[in-house]
This record gives C-alpha cells, sequence and structure tokens, in this order.
C-alpha cells in the first residue's frame, strides 16, 4: 500500500496582510467524550428531578391522569445499573 502524501499551501491574502493567523489545536477525543459524558449526566439529573416535582405536584393536587402520564415517564429514570 502507497502511503499518501499531503501538500499544504499557504496563501497570503489582502485582507489579513497586518493580522496574524492562529492555528487551532483539535480536542482530544476523551475530553470531547467525557464532556459529552457530564453533559448527558447533567440533563439527565435535571430531567428526573423536574419529573419528581411535577410527579409531586399531581399527587398534591390529586390528578390521577397527570400521575400516570407523568410516572410512565418516570420508568426510565427508575432504572438504575
Amino acid at each position: 500500500m502507497k502511503k499518501q502524501k499531503v501538500n499544504y499551501y499557504l496563501i497570503k491574502y489582502a485582507a489579513l496582510e497586518n493580522a496574524s493567523i492562529k492555528a487551532k489545536k483539535e480536542v482530544s477525543f476523551e475530553i470531547k467524550l467525557a464532556s459529552q459524558l457530564l453533559l448527558d449526566e447533567l440533563v439527565s439529573t435535571r430531567n428526573k428531578l423536574h419529573l419528581e416535582q411535577r410527579i409531586n405536584q399531581a399527587i398534591d393536587d390529586r390528578d390521577e391522569i397527570a400521575f400516570l402520564e407523568l410516572s410512565k415517564r418516570y420508568q426510565v429514570y427508575a432504572y438504575e445499573f
């Protein structure tokens, strides 16, 4: 299998004559994964707490229809590993 070669050509643009060009470093996969997992955990926790509050409000209001509907949605969060 032949190695592929990549050639880069730098072109100076008139609009950037006095401005400096900064190279951006790619964020590593581990950092992307860790931040995505953290965001998922935060959103899940917030959604679970919000559903618990709405279920408690439905119980206080004696709203059986809302309680049953919210309880079905809460079952996803009730399952723990």
